[in-house]
C-alpha cells in the first residue's frame, strides 16, 4: 500500500494515477478532467467552482494565465458587507478558503525526476527537491503551489536583508519569511545587559537568534518543532558564523535550564491555520501563547526577562483583548517591566482596499518585557 494519496483520472481511454503533493494536506479532487490550451476561462471557472479538477496539458505560460483570469473571477464576486472587525475577519478568512479552493483546482503533472513535461515549462527540479526532497515517482500537483514552490525557491537563492545582523536570512520552503522587520529592529533595540545565555522560542529561520548573538549574548538556544524550521535555522546560522555561538534544537517551547533573557514571537492571532505556513500566524487558542507565558519564570535567572514580540492586530480585530493578555500575564507570575512599540510599515497597513484595513491601519507591534513577579 502506497503510504502518500494518489489522484486518478481518465485519459485516452485509460484509467491513470499518480501520487497527490499537497503540502496543505489539501485531500486529492475526485472529479479530474484533462485540460488544455483550448479551455476558456470561463469554462474552467465554472468547473473549478462545481469542484472539478482541470488537469492541464496545455502550455505552461497558458495555465498561468488562465489561472490568473479564474482569480479575477473569483475576486469579483459581491462580498457581504460585514458589521464588525471579528465578522469582517471571519469573512475574509471564508472567502481565501473558498478561493484557495477554487483556484487550486487548475492541476499540473511532474514527471518522476520533478521535470513539468508541458511547452514553456520552467526548470523546476531543484525547487521541488527543497521543498518536496528527492524525487521518487510521477506526481500531480495543483499549479498555485507549485508557483510558491518556485517564490520560496527564489527567496532562498537571494535572502532577506537584514541591517541588525550584518548580513541576510535565507528562508526556506515553508519557514516564514522575516519580510517584516519591525519585529526584528524591536529585538535589535530592546535594552540588553550582559547577557550569558539566551533562549529564542520558536526559532523559524533563526532570524532572533542571530540578532542576540550580534549583540554580544554569549550563548544562544533556539528552538523550533518544526523540521524545515529547524533545518532553516541551522543553515543561516551556520552561513553567517555563528554555529559556535548559537546552538538550534528540537524542542515544544523550552529547553532545559535558566536564560538571562527569553525571547518568544508567537503567532499573533488565534485562530486555526490551513496550510503549513500558516502556523507563523495563527496560534489556535493562543496555545502557544499561554505555554511561552505559562512556562516562562521556571525559565528565568533571578535576574532574567521574557521579550514577548506580540501584535495587536488580534485585539483590533475583536479576536483578543487587552485585558485578557494582561490577566494571563500575572496569572503566570510575571510583571510588565516595559513595552517597547513600533508601527508596522508593511503595505498591506496602507491598502485601503484590504477588507482589514482598519484593524491592520491601527496596528501596533510590542515587544513585552516582562520579569518574574
Amino acid at each position: 500500500m502506497n503510504d502518500y494519496p494518489v489522484v486518478n483520472w481518465s485519459e485516452a481511454d485509460e484509467n491513470r494515477t499518480a501520487r497527490w503533493r499537497s503540502e496543505g494536506g489539501t485531500p486529492p479532487p475526485k472529479r479530474v478532467i484533462v485540460a488544455d490550451d483550448v479551455m476558456k476561462a470561463d469554462v474552467a471557472y465554472r468547473l473549478a467552482s462545481e469542484g472539478t479538477a482541470l488537469l492541464w496539458r496545455g502550455d505552461f505560460q497558458n495555465a498561468r494565465q488562465l489561472l490568473q483570469a479564474m482569480a479575477r473571477r473569483v475576486d469579483r464576486k459581491p462580498r457581504k458587507p460585514p458589521t464588525s472587525p471579528t465578522e469582517a475577519f471571519n469573512f475574509h478568512r471564508q472567502f481565501q478558503s473558498q478561493r484557495a479552493r477554487t483556484l487550486g483546482m487548475l492541476l499540473l503533472p511532474l514527471e518522476a525526476d520533478y521535470s513539468i513535461p508541458l511547452r514553456r515549462a520552467p526548470e523546476v527540479k531543484q525547487a521541488c527537491i527543497e521543498a518536496y526532497g528527492v524525487a521518487d515517482a510521477p506526481s500531480v500537483v495543483t499549479l498555485r503551489e507549485m508557483l510558491g514552490v518556485i517564490g520560496a525557491h527564489e527567496w532562498r537563492k537571494t535572502g532577506v536583508e537584514i541591517p541588525a545582523i550584518g548580513g541576510r536570512i535565507y528562508p526556506h520552503y515553508g519557514v516564514f519569511s522575516p519580510v517584516r522587520g519591525e519585529y526584528v529592529g524591536l529585538v535589535a533595540n530592546a535594552p540588553l545587559l550582559t547577557a550569558d545565555l539566551a533562549f529564542d522560542i520558536g526559532a523559524g529561520t533563526g532570524v532572533l537568534a542571530a540578532v542576540l548573538a550580534r549583540r554580544g549574548v554569549k550563548h544562544v538556544i533556539a528552538t523550533d518543532k518544526d523540521p524545515r524550521a529547524l533545518t532553516c535555522a541551522r543553515e543561516n546560522i551556520k552561513q553567517l558564523g555563528l554555529a559556535g555561538q548559537v546552538d538550534i534544537i528540537e524542542a515544544d517551547l523550552f529547553p532545559e535550564g535558566r536564560a538571562d533573557i527569553v525571547v518568544c514571537n508567537p503567532p499573533w492571532l488565534p485562530a486555526r491555520a490551513n496550510s503549513p505556513l500558516e502556523h507563523a500566524i495563527y496560534d489556535p487558542d493562543s496555545q502557544m501563547l499561554k505555554g511561552f507565558l505559562g512556562g516562562l519564570v521556571a525559565h528565568l535567572t533571578p535576574v532574567g526577562e521574557g521579550w514577548l514580540i506580540l501584535s495587536d492586530l488580534a485585539e483590533h480585530l475583536g479576536l483578543r483583548s487587552r485585558e485578557w493578555l494582561l490577566a494571563a500575564i500575572e496569572a503566570a507570575g510575571l510583571k510588565v517591566l516595559e513595552r517597547l512599540d513600533v508601527k508596522p510599515t508593511h503595505p498591506r497597513a496602507a491598502d485601503e482596499t484590504d477588507p482589514l484595513h482598519a484593524a491592520r491601519a491601527a496596528e501596533v507591534t510590542s515587544l513585552w518585557r516582562l520579569g518574574a513577579r
